[in-house]
């Protein structure tokens, strides 16, 4: 007994020294076994969206997606691990960024049993349900602080530096990628990535007597607001190398195609699209803290881009232009306007924080 309350002392118990950063190739092993983590959700939810019959919570899909968990919980622990064996104990020896994601791995497990127990008690949601199960939005949520650790990591690690290389900067692209597509997962009922080309064009073809007009134009802005939203955070952060709002927007369509079989490979290409404009352009504005209207800009002409490249791949693919021209023209401009907005909400003004 006397030895087990002294391990748990030397876990718990700080030790003060300082914390220290894990290198570059932890957080890119991080991020890649995140990667793990998030198709297995991807195909989870594939499933869930496309087979009505499931019957059982131990399916392939839930095998590759806790899996995932296992392996990066094992590799969090390991980080932890490697600094008690140096003598660190407590706080002392969780590595920079990863103290959120280490408490969040028992909650996530807490809530996949929660999750088990619900399955089994009530059945296995199929429908709009799935999105607001409290086990569900649990497990969402406590996946998303593991992995975005290596991005809580990168924030402020001294080799970093206010200019980094593509190469560097790619674990934390990863981790905030696949958050961005857990938060389009769970906002599935407003995704305009998951409309094919016809579909756009037959929604913004009338105004009378349909709701879809309105409904596609509701998942513009829910869609532009989750996809750019952490482009700006990035963009506030560091002077972002080209090809990282491409990486990131490449990775936010996963989830979108996974629902939808990939059957609307022109939309998610559009975006893709939007997000080499959206390189092109830092490269051009050289957006910052320190430059905030070249910042707004970003923010108003990346998103106008974007949208305008969604509008143009529908109509060019879908069967023409949508018949109401207010539509599909002011679309992308509303879409601009809340970029602007964002971008001011993001940079008030100059100071850095």
């Amino acid at each position: 007994m006397a030895l087990a309350d002294a391990g748990i002392r030397r876990l718990i118990v700080n030790s003060g020294e300082p914390r220290q950063w894990v290198s570059a190739r932890s957080d890119l092993v991080t991020a890649l076994l995140g990667v793990w983590f998030g198709v297995g959700l991807m195909i989870d939810a594939w499933a869930h969206t496309n087979l009505s019959e499931l019957e059982t919570f131990f399916t392939p899909w839930h095998a590759v997606f806790y899996s995932g968990f296992l392996v990066v919980s094992g590799w969090i622990g390991w980080q932890v691990w490697r600094n008690v064996r140096t003598g660190r104990q407590g706080l002392a020896a969780v590595p920079m960024g990863y103290l959120a994601g280490l408490l969040a791995i028992p909650a996530f497990a807490a809530f996949g049993f929660a999750d088990l127990t619900w399955h089994t008690v009530l059945g296995i949601e199929t429908e709009l349900d799935i999105l607001f199960s409290p086990s569900h939005l649990g497990l969402v949520t406590t996946m998303l602080l593991i992995i975005t650790s290596p991005v809580r990591s990168a924030w402020s690690a001294p080799d970093v530096g206010e200019q980094p290389s593509l190469g560097r900067l790619l674990p934390a692209l990863i981790g905030l990628a696949f958050a961005t597509t857990l938060v389009s997962l769970f906002l599935s009922y407003g995704d305009a990535l998951q409309y094919g080309p016809r579909t756009v064009v037959e929604a913004f073809s009338s105004v009378e007597g349909t709701s879809r007009p309105a409904h596609l134009a509701t998942a513009m802005v829910v869609s532009n607001v989750v996809l750019l939203s952490p482009v700006l955070l990035m963009v506030r952060r560091w002077r972002l190398p080209f090809g990282a709002v491409t990486i990131m927007y490449a990775l936010a369509v996963l989830m979108p195609g996974a629902q939808t079989e990939f059957t609307n490979v022109p939309i998610l290409l559009a975006i893709v699209a939007g997000g080499l404009a959206g390189d092109l352009l830092i490269l051009w504005l050289k957006p910052s803290a320190d430059r905030p209207k070249a910042y707004w800009a970003f923010g108003a002409l990346s998103a106008l881009i974007t949208w305008s490249l969604y509008i143009g791949v529908a109509s060019a693919t879908g069967g023409g232009l949508p018949a109401v021209p207010e539509l599909w023209t002011g679309a992308p401009v509303v879409a601009g306007l809340i970029g602007l907005v964002l971008a001011a909400l993001f940079l008030p003004n100059a100071r850095r924080a």
